[in-house]
């Protein structure tokens, strides 16, 4: 019998430091994430499709991890929300926008067969709206890369 596995490739929680988490918080909520019971004075949850997405503030989660807050231009992270069609997608993207969204990169055909935009929220966190064609989506949004039966 083998030993577990020491670290589990699986991620569970993503935490965005925020400048003011009330903002932050209206403003995911105005794109349509809901914050879970969970949720204190100090941080808001949001269960996603088998992810939790977490805001807390910057400063406070910046000395939590004992590093500088001061982070600037590009973070080398992007989140990515996928949808069923193109359409979806420039739906989704003028919907962040609506929210008070910043536009980074207006949807387009890309380089590898799909089609994918990009958006920063109020920290300036980047978030593409993509459709894959490759990947198999399911109803609730998880994407699946086993072989497709």
């Amino acid at each position: 019998m083998s030993e577990p596995a020491p670290f589990l490739p699986a991620v569970s929680l993503i935490t965005l430091g925020v400048a003011d988490l009330r903002r932050a918080t209206a403003f995911y909520e105005a794109l349509g994430f809901r914050p879970a019971p969970q949720s204190q004075e100090s941080v808001t949850f949001f269960q996603l499709s088998g992810v939790v997405l977490g805001l807390f503030g910057r400063d406070a989660l910046a000395e939590d991890a004992r590093v500088s807050p001061a982070g600037s231009g590009f973070r080398a992270v992007t989140l990515a929300q996928n949808f069923p069609s193109r359409e979806a997608v420039d739906a989704a993207y003028a919907h962040a926008l609506a929210c008070g969204a910043t536009a980074v990169k207006a949807p387009e055909p890309v380089f590898w067969g799909g089609y994918s935009g990009y958006f920063a929220d109020l920290d300036g966190h980047l978030w593409e709206v993509a459709h894959n064609p490759f990947f198999e989506r399911r109803a609730d949004g998880r994407l699946v890369l086993e072989p497709l039966p």
